[in-house]
């Protein structure tokens, strides 16, 4: 039931933690899993102290056992130990501290780690985290480095010597965290982060050396690997040696398998670029020669040819056919102005001779009315009835009389 208060009708503190003490009383024991930051076993004390602490999160709680509990595991458990403990939540009044009372303590082994990193894997994979297409592709020469190391560490001094050697002009924003232990996780997370956000940074490198199983579960933590996906920027894993494969290196967009290597994949060699600039000038070069060579000899065979050697045949050959077809035109229009008068000078002649003005200047004579009718017959012409008589030399009128009809 919640309670009713007021400004005025407040709670002793002794009260509220009474009853916070009553509610987790009513808790029963549950199985906790953490990694151990703290232990304290003082001498000739009953009771052992622990703090428990979240790898994945920066949560911690103490925990308190009987000395027999925790001597059934003080030979394989220690500081950085992860431990699963059976334990009932308490409440310390006094100091309103919350803390577990453990029953029981079990290391987790290297089995059962591998085990859960397994699955989680299988998890994982079945989001796509893995996936190629997810991989971005790393810039070709990065302006300025990331790099998420520990401090002072060897993976640190690999990286950053083999890829200056490689590229003296390089940049380095560097990020020293913890690489092993409880904190090591929220730490990189955080560096990973903030290099993502820094708008220079082109590539960031994730760095540590070799190490037991133990000492690299934080880079297969779950927490890190959804970081690492979600950045924007590409990531280089280069954690370890070559046999260890974190969860990092699966969800990375590049791995590399040493710090040494991730040098050399994230930077190029200034030698090697230099020689590969000389063998393609000099390519270049034979090229460009092969091209003028060509070229030279195909202007050498052109300016071999006879029309090169004397441009003008070329012209007086066209003028001479020129001329010999215009001759060809005159001969063959003149044939035909020719053809075309004789059969004009003969057309002429017959058209002469059917004209009635050549039967005239025969002697003949055409009688015509006044209306313009050829007379064909005599009695087509009444008495007296004047006509119209045409003849070589002009035209005169006649009459028809008595007499002309006998």
């Amino acid at each position: 039931m919640a309670l009713t208060t007021s400004a005025e009708a407040p709670l002793p503190v002794g009260e509220v933690s009474r009853m916070i003490g009553g509610w987790i009383d009513r808790l029963g024991a549950v199985w906790v899993e953490g990694q151990i930051t703290q232990l304290s076993r003082r001498p000739g004390a009953g009771v052992v102290f622990l703090t428990l602490r979240d790898p994945s999160h920066d949560v911690s709680i103490g925990v308190t056992c009987y000395r027999q509990v925790f001597d059934a595991v003080a030979d394989v458990v220690s500081e950085g130990a992860r431990v699963v403990v059976h334990a009932k939540p308490e409440w310390y009044a006094p100091r309103g501290q919350l803390s577990l009372r453990a029953a029981e303590i079990r290391p987790v082994g290297i089995g059962e780690l591998l085990a859960r990193l397994e699955q989680l894997k299988r998890g994982l994979a079945a989001e796509g985290l893995f996936a190629p297409e997810r991989k971005k592709p790393l810039p070709f020469l990065p302006g300025l480095i990331g790099l998420v190391c520990g401090r002072a560490s060897a993976a640190e001094r690999d990286v950053l010597e083999n890829a200056r050697r490689r590229w003296p002009a390089v940049r380095f924003e560097v990020r020293n965290v913890p690489v092993q232990g409880v904190k090591a996780v929220p730490q990189v997370i955080q560096a990973v982060r903030e290099l993502d956000a820094h708008e220079d940074v082109d590539v960031i490198v994730v760095a540590r050396g070799g190490g037991s199983v133990e000492d690299l579960l934080p880079f297969s933590d779950e927490q890190l690997v959804r970081a690492v996906a979600a950045c924007r920027t590409p990531v280089v894993s280069a954690i370890g040696h070559e046999p260890d494969t974190p969860l990092l290196d699966l969800v990375a967009d590049l791995r590399a398998s040493t710090p040494t290597d991730a040098a050399k994949k994230v930077v190029p060699d200034v030698g090697e670029e230099l020689e590969r600039v000389r063998g393609l000038r000099d390519r270049a070069l034979r090229s460009v020669r092969g091209l003028l060579d060509r070229e030279e000899r195909g202007l050498a065979h052109a300016m071999a040819r006879p029309v090169m050697e004397d441009p003008q045949r070329m012209v007086e050959v066209r003028r001479d056919e020129l001329d010999a077809l215009l001759a060809r035109s005159r001969r063959v229009l003149g044939h035909l102005l020719d053809r075309a008068e004789s059969e004009l000078a003969h057309t002429r002649a017959r058209v002469r001779a059917l004209s009635p003005a050549a039967t005239l200047e025969r002697g003949y004579a055409v009688l015509q009315r006044t209306d313009g009718t050829v007379v064909r017959a005599p009695e087509e012409v009444a008495e007296g009835e004047e006509l119209r008589a045409r003849v070589t030399g002009g035209e005169f009128t006649v009459r028809r009389t008595a007499d002309d009809e006998k």
